[in-house]
């Protein structure tokens, strides 16, 4: 069983040669698709697996295409980790779609409507707000 530090280090180290792998060497159009970008890679302690966590801008169908993509590259992708890394044992690879970008995306509009709907209560003069909060609080009879 690996250390903790050499699992980052080596975690970190595979992250940084496949992110130059997308840019540089992968001839495949269908990565091209979406942009593809490398935000983390996790190493398992016993240095034999590693789950790559690639984060794609595009379309939905571009995103599907570019995974198809990156599952077609494994093996080129595994055998250039072993060359680039001179490890002894190459991790077996699989990639995983993070979408961490786009849920932060989605709550920080919502963070910015709240906020919105906030100023607006506020920039209304004070008689129209009790005259609001009376309507409010008021039942509505029911038939």
């Amino acid at each position: 069983m690996a250390t903790t530090r050499r699992v980052a280090r080596v975690a970190e180290l595979i992250k940084r040669e496949v992110s130059n792998m997308l840019l540089k060497d992968i001839k495949d159009d269908r990565v091209g698709t979406g942009m593809v970008s490398v935000t983390d890679a996790e190493l398992s302690g016993d240095l034999q697996h590693v789950k790559i966590f690639v984060s794609i801008y595009g379309t939905e169908e571009a995103r599907q295409q570019t995974m198809e993509a990156l599952a077609s590259a494994t093996g080129y992708i595994k055998r250039e980790v072993g060359q680039r890394l001179s490890l002894r044992r190459v991790p077996e690879v699989v990639f995983l779609e993070d979408r961490s970008f786009e849920r932060g995306v989605k709550v920080l509009s919502l963070i910015n409507q709240l906020s919105r709907e906030r100023e607006e209560r506020e920039s209304i003069p004070s008689d129209e707000k009790e005259s609001i909060l009376i309507d409010e609080e008021e039942p509505t009879p029911s038939d």
